[in-house]
Formats: structure tokens, sequence, C-alpha cells
């Protein structure tokens, strides 16, 4: 692993052609340029922003994105994945900046002001569910990548992006949808006025099979309340959201098991996985703006169950010594099992932001704290066979509070210099009560993380970043009381830290070369302490080995024609893990390339939007010699306003129908005729699961 010295220099080198690039426009620049605007379907932060790898995208883009499921949304954030590996009511699989996040750790998720990544949950560390929200409610989608803003903690070292639904609606709507493969959608919102405020309704429900051998038969319910009084800037919302899902999975697959014929291309070899889920929430969101004095409180509260039955290796549980039972080689699969996760939420968060004058010099001082307590009645793990408990491997009971206060002050040095500096401490107490007695354990932890950042402005068109920053991910509460392993309740097993330190460094750029183009470019390098991998034959994510990552991005925004407009963003990283092992330094699912290309098109009655999201080839097994392939999906958009009162849409998801694979991972797994099943033994193969095929839904929206 190169140094730390090694990668400043690999950084410098990166950003070095852009800046070059850039010369010649910074010798034109004119300071009567500062207030030109690009009105686009991403804000315009030039003068603004304290990264180049930071930005804001607008509901105009979100309107003409096609949305395949409601987690889609987040790959409004330039270079970020979003794909599924089971049914559509579990939470997507996210990837960035080298990371297989899986569902969520590592990247914090907020919406209006919540938090959704869950810790010490059932399937895995920071799960993040996004099927509760309304893509059509969405407003904007602010996203920052790194760890360089105090304002977030847990879950923020590879980013944080906060989405921010709509505070009221022109004009009422219903919407009907349907499509291939069983698809239904139905959806009706609309705003009233109410004793001097805003009162927003909205229900959903939604039913689709999938393109599955085994209909995974998803329904799905959200209801949305929201009041509001004021403005943003200076008012009070209520709001209450509930969601509730229930489906049959089709999960990864062995590919040997459709070379051989045993299953189609889209078929299970457990017809029972799927799960069930229920998310309630209620949150309060006030602010006040007292002249340039903005202060913030958001507080909720929530009551979450979810129950997932999964089973990713088959037929290995007693199939290991010979001869083997008749079980092992025919009849339903037997290694499938249940997480199980019930909890309660609580929180708040406070800010206030106001100018200073600091030796003459113009300061803004933000500050805040945020506390949060998940009380967990069960987060268990089942032994099961078509959906029957067989066996508790272990079932906790936990309490988790965390404390953070966090700092950060932004000094103007010169007209063409800025400085931010913030600090941010965070405190943990866990409290585990495991079935397992030695399982059972309290532990507290704390941490500081220090950010720095500088921003240079030689003329109004140009913005030039350093940052750095040190944050955090915490780890699951029982692995960090863990004595002995829970599959046998003996074997010694290593706990793991209750946080885990990451620091990032980042050089940047952000160029208006025109009116219409905006382009960013950043060179950054991400180091953990300790690693979160999925482990294929549990379902279930685990600390490791130390890791360093490093890459290039590169985002362009283009309007040539007021009506026209193409984004086009480029993610380039290298994942390794820091240490020495036999093994190899390779991170399974790490994506080194990432690339998309928007194009939209507004005018009169017509939308259109088109997008292509490709990712490459990619290491699934540490030693590298697995690889999973890449994937390259075209998804559009077209909608004609007939009247005023109606709309009509279609979007086409694979248009080309690719036959890729939404996800691919490398384990050992076992099935019927094969030999027996060694832990050491059994090679790792791959697991797949596909894309959706070439797959059409029509839309039609009426006013009112």
């Amino acid at each position: 692993m190169k140094s730390t010295k090694q990668s400043a220099k690999w950084v410098a080198a990166s950003l070095g052609a852009g800046l070059l690039a850039a010369a010649p426009a910074l010798a034109q620049q004119d300071a009567a340029l500062r207030g030109v605007d690009v009105q686009s379907t991403r804000e315009d932060l030039q003068g603004v922003a304290g990264s180049a790898s930071e930005g804001v995208v607008t509901s105009k883009q979100l309107r003409t994105r096609p949305v395949l499921r409601a987690g889609d949304v987040m790959e409004a954030v330039p270079g970020l994945v979003a794909t599924q590996h089971a049914g559509e009511g579990k939470a997507n699989q996210y990837f960035l900046r080298g990371f297989n996040l899986d569902h969520g750790t590592d990247f914090a998720t907020f919406v209006d002001g919540v938090p959704v990544n869950l810790p010490t949950h059932g399937h895995g560390q920071g799960y993040t569910d996004l099927y509760f929200l309304l893509p059509e409610l969405v407003d904007t989608i602010t996203y920052r990548k790194g760890p360089y803003y105090a304002d977030t903690g847990d879950f923020a070292a590879a980013g944080n992006v906060r989405i921010r639904t709509v505070r009221k609606l022109d004009r009422p709507f219903a919407m009907l949808e349907a499509g291939r493969f069983g698809y239904r959608r139905a959806l009706a919102a609309g705003s009233v006025s109410v004793k001097g405020g805003d009162l927003l309704l909205a229900a959903e429900r939604g039913r689709d099979d999938g393109p599955w051998d085994v209909p995974q038969g998803l329904g799905r319910t959200n209801l949305v309340g929201k009041y509001t009084l004021g403005s943003a800037d200076d008012g009070i919302t209520f709001g209450v959201n509930h969601h509730e899902a229930s489906w049959i999975s089709t999960d990864q697959v062995p590919q040997r098991a459709i070379d051989n014929g045993l299953i189609g291309r889209f078929g299970t070899l457990d017809p029972t996985s799927g799960g069930r889920t229920k998310r309630t929430s209620a949150q309060v969101n006030w602010a006040r703006r007292d002249g340039e004095v903005r202060t913030t409180v958001d507080a909720y509260a929530l009551r979450y169950s979810f129950d997932l039955f999964s089973d990713f290796t088959y037929y290995t549980r007693g199939c290991d010594t010979a001869p083997l039972p008749a079980a092992c080689d025919s009849g339903p699969p037997l290694d499938q099992f249940e997480q199980v996760d019930r909890r309660h939420v609580f929180g708040l968060a406070a800010s206030q932001s106001r100018p200073l004058r600091l030796g003459g010099l113009d300061a803004q001082l933000a500050f805040g704290t945020d506390l949060r307590r998940d009380d967990i009645a069960e987060v268990g793990l089942y032994g099961t066979q078509a959906r029957a408990r067989l066996a508790q491997v272990r079932s906790d009971r936990a309490r988790i509070d965390a404390l953070g206060f966090w700092s950060q002050l932004e000094v103007q040095l010169a007209p063409q210099w800025r400085a931010i500096g913030g600090l941010r401490w965070d405190h943990r107490a866990l409290d585990v009560q495991s079935s397992i007695a030695a399982n059972s354990g309290a532990t507290t932890a704390s941490i500081t993380s220090p950010k720095l950042s500088l921003v240079w402005s030689p003329g109004p068109r140009t913005d030039l970043y350093a940052n750095w920053g040190r944050g955090f991910h915490s780890n699951d509460a029982r692995g960090t009381v863990l004595k002995v392993d829970p599959s046998d309740g003996v074997t010694p097993a290593q706990r793991a830290d209750p946080l885990v330190r990451a620091t990032g460094y980042e050089l940047g750029l952000r160029q208006k070369w025109a009116d219409n183009l905006v382009v960013t470019a950043a060179a950054w390098v991400l180091k953990l302490d300790s690693e979160l991998l999925f482990v294929g034959d549990a379902g279930t994510t685990e600390a490791t080995r130390p890791a360093a990552r490093r890459g290039i991005e590169l985002s362009a925004n283009w309007r040539p024609a007021p009506a026209w407009e193409i984004d086009a963003d480029l993610a380039l990283s290298r994942a390794r893990f820091s240490d020495a092992d036999p093994a190899g330094d390779r991170i399974p699912g790490a994506l080194p390339r990432v690339a998309s290309l928007g194009i939209t098109y507004l005018s009169g009655p017509w939308t259109f939007g088109a997008r292509l999201r490709h990712f490459g080839a990619h290491p699934l097994i540490e030693d590298g010699s697995l690889r999973g392939s890449g994937s390259t999906v075209v998804n559009t958009r077209v909608a004609y306003r007939v009247t005023s009162a109606a709309e009509l849409s279609l979007d086409v998801f694979n248009l080309f129908n690719r036959q890729s694979s939404d996800i691919q991972y490398a384990y050992a797994s076992r099935l019927p005729g094969e030999p027996p099943f060694a832990d050491a033994g059994t090679p790792a193969t791959l697991h797949v699961h596909p894309s959706l095929p070439r797959t059409l839904r029509v839309g039609l929206r009426l006013f009112f």
C-alpha cells in the first residue's frame, strides 16, 4: 500500500490535468460574471460550495428521470449506483467511491431531516430502506461526498445525502400506472389550506410480480401527511408517514445452476424466500430566521418491524459428511434463515448559524447537536425452512444511545479565499441482552472528528478546493460485546470496535466554462481502520481489515439550448485492503468504474429524459481471480401534457434489453447432487441476480 505522502502525490497528479485545462479560462475571468446563474436541473453552487463533490439536484431533473424503484432517486448523486439483489420490498444495494455500501453502510441518508440508516439492523449495519419515499414528492436532493462536513456523523464516511420533499402541491393529482409483469400503481396527492397552513396528503398502493418464475407478489402501501405553517426558513412542519410491504423474493442464484439447466435465468431455488416490513414515523421540523441568524430543530419518532427470509447457500445444512441424507439431494432447500428487527427510534437534532466578525474578517459560525435512541426489542436470526422456524441462532435486545456535538466556522480570509474548519464529537452507549448469555454486555465509545477545507476562487467562474476530514462508521452493537460464536455458543469470537475511524483527502475544481456549462473535477483518498464486508452465507456484514480507496471524479452539466440539458458523470476508483494478507488485497464488490449520461428535454407539453448508467467489471474475492462483469443499461421517459388537466407518460427500463446482472457475488454454496459441503474446502463460485428485461410502464396523471 502506498504511503500517505505517495497518496498525496497521486491526488495532486490526478487533478493536475484538470487544472491545466482550466488555465486559459482563468485568464479571462471578470468580476461582473459572479452573478451569472445557470438555470438547470442541478443548482449552481459556484462560490458557495465547500468541495467539488457536493451538489443539489432539483425536482426539474427528477421529473424527467425514469425511476424503476424509489431508491433509484439516489442515482441522482453522481457516481452512485443503486441495484437490487432480492425482492422489490427489500432495501436497495448501493455502490459509491469504491464501496459496496451494502444497504447503506458508510453513506448517511436523511429524508426531511430524519435519518434513514438503521444501526444494528437485522439484515445489515446502516440498513437504508427508501421504499417509503414517493418520488413524485421529492423537491431537492443535496449530496456531499467524503467526511468533510461537521453536521453529519455516523455512516457518512463515503458521504451523505439529504432529501427534501415538497411542502405543498399547486394542484391535487391522481396517477395510475401499469406495466409488464403485473405492475400496477395508484397514487393520489394534494394540498389544502387549513387554518393558515397547508395540509398535504398522499396515498400510494402498488403491486408487482416482476419477470420471475415465481411471482414476487409485491404489495406496497404508503401514506403521507404533512402540515406546514410559514416558510422553510421561518415556520414549522408536522409530518407522518406509514409504509408497509410484503413480497416473495428471487435472490441471487449460482451461475452454475443456470448453466446446467437446473433453473432458468429468472428462476429461484427457494420459492418461499421474501419478507415483510412496516415503518411508521412522525416528525416535527421547526425553523426560525431572525435577521441573519437561522435556527432549526428536527424531532422524530419511528416504529419499525422487519422479517426477511433468505437462502443463499441452499443445501449445506447437515450436508457436510458422506453418506448424505436424502434431503441434501432432493426436496426444499435446507439453508433458509429469518432475520428479524423490531424497534422504536427517537431523535432530535438542533442547529444554529450566525454571522461573525473575527479580526475584521467576515465569518459564519454554525453549531449544533443531535441525539438518538434506538430501542430494539428484538434483533434476531433463526434457522427456517419454508418460513417455519426450526432453530434460534440468536435473539437479542439492544439499546443504542447516540449523542453528537459539532461546530463549523467559515471565514472569508480574503476576497478570493475561504477557509472552513469543523469539529465533531460523538459518543455511543451500547447495551445488548442476548439469548446467549456470554454475548450480553454493555460498552461505551467516543470519537472526535476534525475537518478542514480551503477554497480559492481566482475568478468568478472558478473555485479550487482542498479538503481534509475525519469521520467514522459504527459497528453492529452485538459485535462490540461478542465473546463466542453464536452458531455454536462455544468458539471464542473477536469483538469489533464500536466506532471505526475514516480519514479523507480531496482536491477539487468547479469551473463555469460558459453561462450554460459547469464542470467539476475531484481527486480523493479515503482510508478506513476497518472494512465492512457482505457475508453471503449469512446475509449479514462483518467488520474485517483496514482499507484505502482513491479515485477521480468528473462531472459536467451543459445546456446547449433552453429546452435541452445534458449531464455526464465519470467516477474511477481503486479500492484495496491496506494490510498484508495472503488472501489478497482486493475489496469484493468495489466498482472501479461508474459512468452515467443523462439527456433531458422540456418544452411545451413534452417532457423527455434518457439515462445511461454503466459500471465496470469488478473483483468478487480478495485475490481478484473471480470478477463480476460490467453492466450498461439505458432507461427512458417521455410524457405529454394532453390538456392542462391530463398527462400521459411512458417509461422504458433496459431499453436495449441487455442481459446483465444487477449484482454478483462469489461464495461457497451447494446444489443437489454435488459433493458434501466443507466450510474450508468448497470453493467460491459466481452467484448472480439478473437485471430486469425490457420493461414498459404507462401512466396517466390527472390534475384537479
